[in-house]
């Protein structure tokens, strides 16, 4: 069951009515009806994946309350007993999430490499779980804050079980904090008109990127980067910018989704893009693009290592063990790996210039138009951000390397041919024009149907009909790229 789905459609009208109108009067009842609805729509994909993830929040819950058992106790030895229990369920969740996600690819190479390449007895059939690094991150995050005593332990497990799996953002993000989500488990919510036609813009916001612009430029990227040793260095690059625009339309517009949804259900989620395509500068854009993943790796793996505060040697390694680990999170691939290191090389001028904070307000806050210099470094980190997407795009290093070699010839500068007809070329470009046209007006707001300087209602209300209309003739339902991760 994805969003952009009929059967999601009625899903949600029927859990939204539900959830209103007759699981209303307990706090307790209302997370039971959560966490039954979250299971359904995750079961929807398969049954098995529910005794992973119930294994997964059940093992957290447990740590917190035994990390909490021992933290009050000051001598050394009870604390040891809490690190221990902390550290064993970071290991168990990360070892099941090894398992399924990067077993296989490692026995594979250790063969290639050892065994003449035969894989016999070495891998085993498994399914890689939808949304499993999200979840396995967000129930993590609470053991390690229960540990740092940035949070007290619950014992409300319907409202930690609800707080792992709320459907919104269970497979695709937000990966989310206890600190914010958790306790807004812990108290019934009332019914509020505005945030939940707020969340309503926002979903429609999110589903005109996903489904009109990513799923529209997703036909031609696939032939593209399918067919890249036939093609013109014209229509690679074509190819590589169409697939910047389908990745962010995809990702940031299920973000959106997610954020819409829950406000429908009175639940806040952090905020996961912030028009990350304006950023003058790679630090920027790692500040602007899937936030909940980078602020995490950031708090729980690259502060701890000491972070940029150890001298310039150690920041250098900790950058590169923050984009690494950033890489090899999206999948079990060399190209994730070295996506995540050339990315880390961006990322080095700024950090030991002391420059990778110079950015911190969106680009021309004060006024209509960025200058000159602003238009150049948004120019130049967009094509630096296009690069390291063919890499990751790309099924192999080799397919990436003869990808960029090959868009980098003479026929660079040719007419593109054989990428598509040029009809869908041109909606294409249109629909990424109107997306960034109306981010770039709506680069201070929340999202980008945020239009209360628009007063004349009608003029509202056109705008809307005018997406459903353009969503209603994208006729691609393509599932979200995330979902893989």
């Amino acid at each position: 069951m994805i969003f952009n789905s009929i059967e999601f459609a009625i899903y949600l009208v029927i859990v939204f009515l539900l959830y209103w109108k007759v699981f209303n009067r307990s706090v307790k009842v209302r997370n039971i009806f959560v966490i039954a609805v979250s299971y359904i729509f995750y079961g929807w994909w398969s049954w098995r994946f529910l005794i992973l993830i119930a294994f997964t929040t059940l093992c957290s819950y447990l740590s917190g309350i035994g990390i909490a058992r021992t933290l009050p106790d000051t001598d050394s030895g009870s604390r040891r007993k809490a690190r221990w229990i902390c550290g064993a369920n970071i290991t168990l969740n990360l070892a099941i999430l090894g398992l399924f996600k990067y077993y296989n690819f490692f026995m594979s190479q250790f063969a290639e490499h050892f065994l003449n390449g035969d894989t016999s007895g070495l891998l085993v059939n498994l399914i890689l779980p939808v949304g499993i690094s999200f979840y396995t991150f967000q129930a993590l995050s609470y053991s390690i804050d229960v540990y740092r005593r940035k949070i007290a332990p619950t014992h409300d497990i319907t409202a930690f079980f609800a707080y792992v799996a709320f459907f919104p953002q269970l497979v695709a993000g937000p990966i989310e904090r206890a600190t914010n989500l958790l306790p807004q488990f812990y108290k019934l919510h009332t019914f509020n008109y505005q945030e939940a036609v707020d969340g309503m813009r926002r979903m429609l916001w999110g589903l005109f990127k996903k489904v009109v612009v990513a799923d529209n430029c997703a036909r031609i990227v696939n032939h593209v980067f399918e067919n890249y040793d036939t093609l013109p260095g014209s229509s690679l690059l074509l190819g590589a910018v169409f697939f910047s625009f389908q990745i962010y339309g995809d990702f940031s517009g299920y973000s959106d989704m997610a954020i819409g949804i829950a406000k429908l259900f009175g639940i806040s989620l952090m905020d996961n893009f912030k028009v990350p395509y304006l950023s003058r500068s790679i630090p920027e854009f790692w500040r602007r693009w899937h936030i909940s993943l980078t602020t995490w790796f950031r708090d729980y793996l690259y502060i701890p290592l000491g972070g940029s505060r150890v001298g310039k040697h150690k920041a250098v390694r900790n950058t590169f063990a923050i984009f690494l680990v950033s890489g090899i999170w999206h999948g079990a691939n060399w190209t994730f790996l070295i996506w995540g290191g050339y990315h880390a090389m961006l990322f080095l001028p700024s950090l030991l210039r002391g420059k990778n904070r110079k950015y911190l307000d969106v680009v021309a806050a004060d006024s209509k138009w960025p200058t000159f210099k602003e238009m150049r470094a948004m120019a130049l980190t967009f094509c630096l951000v296009i690069i390291g997407w063919i890499i990751f795009r790309a099924e192999t290093i080799t397919d990436a390397w003869l990808y960029i070699k090959r868009m980098f010839s003479a026929s660079l500068f040719s007419v593109p041919r054989g990428a598509a007809a040029p009809r869908d070329i041109l909606w294409c470009i249109v629909w990424i024009a109107v997306m960034l046209v109306v981010e770039w007006i709506q680069r201070r707001k929340d999202h980008g149907l945020v239009l209360d300087f628009v007063k004349w209602r009608p003029l509202r209300w056109a705008l809307y009909y005018g997406i459903l209309i353009a969503v209603f003739f994208s006729d691609s339902v393509e599932t979200f790229i995330y979902f893989q991760f």
